[in-house]
């Protein structure tokens, strides 16, 4: 064998070896394949019920969210039926609304599981529809937001009038519910260019996360990289402390208009979220 030979050889060997050895110093602690139907697992999730956050448009309730053939799907719905909140005169958002005008779901898993550092990968298919906000996010347990840390895996939504994916982190400043935001705006376009049908399939969302930086990747494809040495709260607010060095739990959603999601498509309902598996692993 050449010199050339051998070294291209011993190239893959080593190259072959380091990826075998990064894989092996991960361990499945969780996972949740959503292969049953029906409802989902009261032992792990929870349900989000009403108008929830951002002004969104939809109210959030169980029938919007089962399992079927190895999915949980979330589906948003436009139906239209009295908001049992409303109050007539009321200025707050969630009770001026007379009608709800459209359904979706929100699941997570708070008080039930929650993890600090590893790896969480999440295979999903969204929605990308005008109006879709689906989201694979997660928050601390400790103080009120944005004091207790979030994590946004995966947000898209529509961002200077076209849509966008999202990779993102919050957590507090001095004032109280004022964050300090690291972003990461990507133009759906740059995904579409490379593959016209890429709505149409799954993909994976991963999130390596340790005591020195939260990384996110969408099908192994950094898009944020995230130092937690500049993710600290305020004083004032968040006490000082770090929060992305708490445990912080899960949440899967499928929001519609609000702040972000933009004009909802009607002719696009029902919409349909569906996730295949959300898998948690840590350093052995």
């Amino acid at each position: 064998m050449n010199k050339l030979k051998t070294f291209a050889a011993t190239t893959i060997l080593i190259s072959s070896a380091l990826t075998i050895n990064a894989q092996n110093r991960w361990t499945l602690v969780w996972n949740e394949e959503f292969n049953y139907d029906g409802r989902l697992s009261a032992k792990t999730w929870n349900y989000e019920n009403g108008f929830v956050r951002n002004h969104e448009d939809q109210w959030y309730q169980q029938d919007n969210a089962w399992c079927e053939n190895g999915c949980l799907v979330i589906e948003a719905r436009k139906e239209k039926r009295d908001n049992p909140t409303y109050k007539e005169g009321s200025n707050e958002w969630r009770k001026k609304r007379k009608y709800i005008e459209y359904t979706s779901a929100s699941v997570n898993t708070a008080g039930k599981k929650d993890f600090l550092y590893g790896r969480i990968e999440v295979r999903a298919k969204i929605p990308t529809a005008s109006g879709a906000w689906p989201a694979i996010w997660m928050l601390g347990n400790e103080l009120e937001w944005p004091s207790n840390g979030e994590i946004d895996i995966m947000e898209y939504y529509q961002f200077e009038n076209a849509p966008h994916i999202m990779a993102n982190a919050a957590w507090g400043s001095d004032k109280r519910f004022n964050a300090i935001w690291n972003t990461k705006r990507v133009p759906f376009s740059y995904f579409t260019a490379k593959d016209k049908d890429w709505a149409d399939k799954f993909h994976i969302w991963r999130m390596d996360w340790d005591s020195t930086a939260i990384k996110i990747y969408l099908d192994d494809e950094l898009i944020n990289d995230i130092p937690l040495n500049t993710t600290i709260n305020g004083k004032a607010a968040g006490n000082g402390i770090n929060p992305f060095t708490r445990p912080q739990y899960i949440l899967l959603n499928l929001a519609l208009g609000g702040d972000n999601g933009g004009k909802i498509d009607d002719s696009a309902m029902p919409m349909r979220y569906l996730i295949d598996y959300v898998r948690v692993y840590q350093m052995k």
